[in-house]
């Protein structure tokens, strides 16, 4: 019996650490992207689970995973959906530099007078600010640049360790840190963001005392060229800023959604 569990054993664990994969390629932008065919996001999961494989003989040799659990329908669905939530929660935390670099370029661009100037994202299918666009762009090469595809299969990986795999627990027993994640969301996109604010506001100042000096003058055709092309200067000046800012909290994070992962624990 013992030679037909062994083998039983590493096939639910690779089928476990596959829905932990894919909770995670489903919510972390580097794999998220609409513009990803939802085929080709799931081989992207299948070829990360077969490629765990030293990491699933670890974690079997310190934890059987009890076979009972898969005796009926409603314990694999609980055990299935809780690997799930687990890889959808580190991928969810782990993309905080990501979003709030997204979010300051959108609201620079909103700044910049540019909240008109919209269009239709392929990666998302949603419409989108360019400039937000731009600057998200540009965050997500210096991910893959940094190897911060490769810190997210590894923090796949070391929950094994941490949170181990098989349990009927589905509903998180301590704080997951959601809260956390959207205070720090807001307090780092203020900071990236306030460069902009605060020239456009300058801005905004000048051309209000220009207007009372020489009303002759037509303060918005003025107005917008210049917001804009400040804008673009301080993007200029600020953006290999933002991204050195995003490289300091890019592995912080990553180790704060592994250590928030053990609410199921």
């Amino acid at each position: 019996m013992t030679g037909l569990e062994i083998p039983a054993q590493f096939l639910i664990a690779y089928f476990l650490i596959h829905f932990r994969f894919i909770g995670m390629v489903f919510t972390f932008p580097l794999f998220a992207m609409a513009a990803m065919p939802m085929p080709f996001r799931y081989l992207i999961a299948v070829i990360l689970t077969m490629a765990s494989a030293p990491a699933v003989n670890s974690a079997m040799a310190s934890h059987a995973i009890p076979l009972i659990f898969f005796d009926s329908a409603i314990a694999i669905t609980v055990v299935v959906l809780r690997e799930f939530l687990i890889g959808a929660l580190l991928g969810l935390l782990a993309s905080l530099p990501l979003v709030a670099l997204q979010v300051t370029g959108e609201k620079a661009g909103m700044s910049m007078a540019l909240a008109m100037a919209n269009f239709m994202d392929p990666a998302t299918q949603q419409q989108t600010s360019l400039i937000g666009q731009f600057v998200f762009m540009v965050g997500i090469w210096f991910y893959f640049r940094w190897n911060g595809h490769l810190l997210m299969v590894q923090a796949i990986v070391e929950s094994l360790r941490i949170v181990p795999l098989a349990s009927m627990y589905l509903m998180p027993v301590t704080d997951m840190g959601i809260g956390q994640w959207l205070t720090s969301l807001f307090s780092i996109g203020v900071r990236m963001v306030l460069p902009f604010y605060g020239t456009i506001l300058l801005a905004d100042v000048g051309l209000g005392f220009l207007a009372r000096t020489v009303p002759q003058m037509n303060i918005f055709v003025l107005g917008l060229p210049l917001k804009i092309g400040l804008g673009f200067f301080v993007l200029m000046v600020a953006l290999p800023l933002m991204v050195e800012f995003i490289f300091d909290h890019m592995e912080p994070w990553i180790a704060f959604a592994i250590m928030s992962a053990t609410a199921w624990r």
